[in-house]
Formats: C-alpha cells, sequence, structure tokens
C-alpha cells in the first residue's frame, strides 16, 4: 500500500512538470516566432521493458536497481510546426516560410560572440545602419558578415533574401537549416544553439518582407490541457488523501477492543 504513495507522488511532479511546460507556452502565446514545447512521460512497464532486454553488459539482462513503480519524466520536445504571419508593413520585418532559421551573431553579457539561430524576423537598423535583432544583435549574410545598409535610402527584400537599395545588391540574409533539429536546443533570448553532432543542410525557406510569423501555440488547445492537467494532480492527491486515511486507520485502530 505504501507504494502507491509514492505512485501517487511521481504522477504529481509529472503533472507539474507539463503545468510548468504549458504556462510558459501561453506565457509566449504573442512572442514573434516562438515555438511550444511539449513534455513526455515513461510508464513503469515502459522502463521496465527496456531495462530487462538491455543486454549491452555482458550479454546479461541488467539489474532493476532503483526503478520505482511511478511514472517518470520523459524528454521534452518542440514543436517547429509553422506558425501564422501577421502583417506589419515595415520593411525590416521578415517572416520565413519553410524550414530554416535566421543566423545571428550573439554577444552575451561578458561581450562574448557566437552563432545562435532563430525564426523572430523583427529586425530594424541601429544607429551605424547595421541590421540587427531588438537586443541589439547582429543579423549575418551568406558569407557570416555583418549586414550594414545606408538608413537615409529605402530597402527591399525579395524571397530569396537578397536586400536590395535601388538597384544595387547590398546583402543576401544567411537562411541556416538543419537536418536533424534534435541536435537543436533553446538558448533563451528566443534563440536557439547547436549541440555536438548537429549538421547544416541548405534551407528551403522563403523570406517575406513587411510580415512576421507569430508564435505556434494554440491557446485554446493549451488551455485545454491545463485543465487535463490539473484534474490529473487531484486524482493524485486524492489517491494520497485516501491511503493516508486508510494508513491512519491501520495505525491507530488495529487492535482495538
Amino acid at each position: 500500500m505504501v507504494k502507491g504513495l509514492y505512485t501517487a507522488y511521481t504522477g504529481m511532479l509529472h503533472e507539474q512538470h507539463r503545468m510548468d511546460v504549458l504556462t510558459n507556452n501561453l506565457a509566449n502565446s504573442a512572442t514573434t516566432g516562438y515555438k511550444k514545447e511539449g513534455a513526455t512521460a515513461q510508464a513503469f512497464d515502459d522502463v521496465l521493458g527496456y531495462k530487462i532486454k538491455d543486454t549491452s553488459e555482458y550479454n546479461i539482462p541488467r539489474r532493476l536497481g532503483s526503478l520505482h513503480m511511478g511514472v517518470k519524466i520523459g524528454e521534452g520536445y518542440t514543436d517547429y510546426d509553422q506558425g501564422s504571419f501577421r502583417e506589419t508593413g515595415n520593411t525590416f520585418d521578415m517572416a520565413l516560410s519553410g524550414s530554416g532559421f535566421f543566423t545571428i551573431e550573439f554577444t552575451n553579457k561578458a561581450g562574448e560572440t557566437t552563432i545562435k539561430y532563430g525564426r523572430d524576423g523583427a529586425f530594424t537598423l541601429n544607429e551605424a545602419g547595421y541590421l540587427v535583432t531588438k537586443d541589439g544583435d547582429f543579423v549575418l549574410d551568406t558569407a557570416g558578415n555583418h549586414i550594414q545598409l545606408d538608413p537615409l535610402h529605402g530597402a527591399s527584400i525579395d524571397r530569396m533574401g537578397n536586400i536590395y537599395q535601388g538597384d544595387q545588391q547590398i546583402a543576401q540574409l544567411q537562411i541556416t537549416d538543419f537536418t536533424d533539429y534534435n541536435y537543436l536546443e533553446k538558448y533563451g533570448e528566443n534563440l536557439y544553439q547547436t549541440v555536438e553532432g548537429a549538421t547544416e543542410q541548405p534551407a528551403n525557406a522563403k523570406v517575406y518582407s513587411g510580415y512576421l510569423e507569430m508564435s505556434n501555440v494554440k491557446v485554446v488547445s493549451e488551455m485545454v490541457e491545463l485543465i487535463n492537467v490539473t484534474r490529473a494532480y487531484e486524482a493524485n492527491q486524492k489517491i494520497i488523501q485516501a491511503m493516508d486515511e486508510t494508513l491512519d486507520k491501520t495505525v491507530n485502530n488495529t487492535g482495538m477492543l
């Protein structure tokens, strides 16, 4: 019976983790280029089946070790589906249709620069005429250089990411894609970074100037999931309360005449 307490407890922890993921999605539902996250779980029978079939050590099935009867929090994942477009009319607001990411030179608080990737195309020109993100990080061209324009003249951007001022091509946006998004991780600031094993491939994205890609979070669906999570959490809580009452009666009433 006591094992049931731990089983219900792990269920509550898992629902709390799901709640954290869902609330983060809802908080970023209006964030440009945001991709929603999800949470997975592994049931006892799945973990048990994996362990007893694992014969990697001397061709002998692994011992169960600290395996418990509850649910195990699985890996998180990111949904990279395309978000809807919102028209802004601003030339330097850009949205990507298809797979791929804008390439950004990110500078941290220590002044160190690294390459990051993102779908948020809310760009602008700084005082020196460089194309930057709203946080002031440089947008890179296909040669890996900063993109500098004349702020006194208008600009146009075609579907291939070529930037023109008048009849002169100034630069082409570097759109980067990867063969497997499992080798990307969220860095923060609505950006991604690669991990070891990431392999680049040609991007098939088209650039739409004057538009922004919105978050792919569906608020109604997330709210429904929040209700399901709350009910599951309360169910596990009631199981613990019921077992606690049963244990209390067992300890205090057994043996009484």
